[in-house]
């Protein structure tokens, strides 16, 4: 058994930490290089945490690599740079929201778990509070920046399944590390023909990359991963929720901005769809691995405890390769 509430608490630095992306780039970054933002991004953070892992991959991971880097990093981050140019922070924050409910229909997709009720009204309630703060003024939306941040939305939360479907016993800091320099290596060269030259490395721009890679990229995706694979995919999507309660408070004590009694409203309902949604106090997860982690998809079985009783996990099954 472990205790959940610390894999909670690494967990909550991932959405935290992400809920201040949209203001850095927005405000930092050049708005006419994504794709040399994404691969600047995801370069640098793989290399340090392959440093860190001092591991290769091998086997199914090269491929698996460079699929998982594209949806959670390469063309990930192409997508939210763009959306954080297209749409105010607020708006692109509302759309992300809907992943906890993506997560959990993915989830039962893919891994056989089963849609818990509780969890689905926690997601809803979330998404709600999320609308209640962050949504005004519908009429000054891009309807392009809202379908490049739901595919973002969508696109990462099925990478995050597969990841946690695939993970085995592959030590984090190397499956994170793969994964990022997987995507940052498939965007480089479309950066480099699109593109051209690199953004001018102005200190607004050096100190915006430094924290996007630093803490928004290697720290928060180790942390994130760590929680999906010690919590699952539902209780981590609804901790993702915490995001655009960062973006408030950032707005509040760095544009001097206010809180009026609407996004107070909003974020008590967004926490109690947080706390409604989340399973028991503690939970043990059981990698049951095939005859290479690393080249055979590996099945899970969980067993959560809660105040009432045992709810017993799932079988994963394989996925066609």
């Amino acid at each position: 058994m472990e205790d959940i509430w610390r894999w909670r608490a690494i967990t909550v630095i991932a959405p935290v930490v992400w809920g201040s992306t949209y203001f850095v780039t927005r405000h930092l970054l050049p708005a006419d290089h994504p794709l040399w933002g994404s691969a600047l991004r995801a370069l640098p953070a793989g290399l340090i945490l392959l440093l860190l892992a001092r591991r290769l991959p091998h086997g199914a991971w090269w491929w698996r690599a460079l699929l998982l880097g594209i949806l959670n990093a390469g063309l990930f981050f192409v997508l939210v740079y763009v959306a954080a140019q297209l749409l105010p922070t607020a708006i692109a924050s509302v759309v992300m929201a809907g992943s906890p409910l993506v997560m959990m229909g993915l989830a039962a997709l893919l891994l056989g778990q089963s849609l818990r009720a509780r969890s689905v009204a926690g997601g809803l309630l979330g998404l709600a509070g999320v609308a209640v703060m962050l949504f005004s003024d519908p009429g000054s939306i891009s309807l392009l920046g809202v379908g490049v941040a739901a595919a973002a939305m969508v696109m990462s939360s099925l990478g995050f399944i597969l990841a946690m479907r695939w993970s085995g016993d592959i030590p984090i800091l190397a499956s994170t590390s793969w994964q990022l320099l997987g995507g940052g290596l498939v965007v480089l060269p479309f950066a480099v023909i699109v593109e051209g030259a690199p953004p001018a490395p102005t200190p607004g721009v050096v100190l915006g990359f430094v924290y996007l890679t630093l803490v928004a990229t290697a720290l928060a995706y180790v942390a994130w991963f760590l929680g999906l694979r010690h919590l699952g995919p539902t209780d981590v999507g609804l901790i993702g929720l915490l995001n655009p309660v960062t973006g408030v408070l950032l707005g509040v004590l760095v544009a001097g901005e206010h809180l009026d009694g609407r996004q107070l409203a909003g974020m008590a309902i967004l926490l109690a769809g947080v706390v409604l949604g989340q399973r028991g106090r503690s939970v043990a997860v059981t990698p049951v691995s095939g005859e290479d982690p690393a080249d055979e998809p590996g099945e899970q079985a969980v067993a959560e405890v809660d105040g009432q009783g045992l709810d017993q996990g799932m079988d994963a099954g394989r996925l066609v390769r």
